[in-house]
């Protein structure tokens, strides 16, 4: 018997993964994230399923709740919001769980940076604009490293996903603006993919008061790049009639 982490994806309950689905289903125990998980994904568990909003757990807490439920044979799902590999606090349970010798397993989730993406019917990655995506937030109440400051990062002028961050949109504009210039695009997504999903777009240079006036203060994500409104970018060259690869031979122009 192992601990199964699913990611539960961003909200959407059509989001999450067959996989978790599945496992949601025939899971006896199901502890979850309460204040981000959205609850209709619980719909997916079974009608005799535990279910246990871990918010008001802390990290041994929550082990041992886990860690009692597999010892008695049962089947266990800890589900979090988005997938679990980005800022999930996944891997000290699953350290505490070895500890234990439980085994775990991580099912990944659709993330909110990803639905962000598409709630903006937007491509994060244009070929002549950028090629590169970085995942990030800005430092606070969890560090970052120096190297990784926000400021730092902005030096690439790439797209940049920006987490847990949008209650300090001044500061996030401050450290950006080192390296991005004013008119730079920028758009924040509050609840991807929930009914409730709002967009609040700009420039970098207003984009702060933008998200005040709109009174976002959580559980929204900030992209930032060139991608939100390039037009003149390359078109792939995957798709070009002249391109070939191995599975197409390119027609002559």
């Amino acid at each position: 018997m192992k601990v199964h982490f699913v990611g539960a994806g961003p909200g959407d309950p059509g989001l999450i993964t067959v996989k978790g689905a599945a496992l949601l289903a025939a899971a006896d125990l199901v502890l979850y994230a309460g204040s981000l998980v959205n609850p209709e994904i619980l719909g997916y568990a079974s009608a005799k399923a535990r279910l246990v909003d871990s918010a008001h757990l802390d990290l041994p807490e929550l082990v041992a709740v886990m860690a009692e439920a597999v010892r008695a044979g049962q089947q266990v799902v800890r589900l979090h919001t988005g997938d679990p590999g980005l800022f999930g606090a996944v891997q000290e349970q699953v350290e505490a769980l070895a500890k234990q010798g439980i085994m775990s397993e991580i099912v990944p989730g659709v993330s909110s940076f990803s639905a962000a993406a598409a709630a903006l019917g937007r491509e994060l990655t244009l070929p002549g604009i950028t090629q590169t995506v970085i995942i990030t937030r800005l430092s606070g109440r969890t560090g970052v490293p120096a190297k990784e400051e926000l400021r730092e990062l902005a030096r690439h002028r790439a797209t940049m996903c920006i987490f847990l961050s949008v209650g300090m949109m001044e500061r996030v504009v401050t450290e950006l603006s080192v390296a991005y210039p004013p008119a730079t695009p920028v758009a924040v997504v509050e609840k991807a993919s929930w009914p409730q999903q709002r967009v609040v777009a700009g420039r970098l240079d207003e984009i702060a008061d933008l998200v005040a006036e709109a009174g976002i203060s959580r559980t929204a994500m900030i992209l930032v790049g060139d991608f939100l409104c390039a037009t003149a970018f390359c078109p792939s060259r995957l798709y070009d009639p002249a391109f070939s690869h191995g599975y197409r031979q390119g027609k002559d122009e």
